[in-house]
């Protein structure tokens, strides 16, 4: 089960960033779902994973809001 957990939460990440160009929904999303991995491989204890996921998440949501502000400006 924790496989099919990492599998998806890789797979929507890799989808949302594809799609991240077409809508700021889509970057939050590829937030989400680094969070997602990044809790999967700390639950499989791949440490050095797990910062870099939590890392991706971190700078996902910080171009999240900067282009939901630049939206609201427009």
């Amino acid at each position: 089960m924790l496989t099919v957990f990492g599998s998806i939460a890789v797979a929507i990440m890799m989808l949302a960033y594809w799609f991240e160009s077409r809508s700021k929904w889509m970057v939050l999303l590829f937030a989400v779902a680094s969070a997602a991995t990044s809790v999967y491989s700390w639950l499989v204890e791949a440490y050095p994973v797990t910062v870099i996921e939590a890392i991706w998440a971190v700078v996902a949501i910080q171009r999240f809001f900067r282009r939901h502000r630049a939206e609201a400006v427009a």
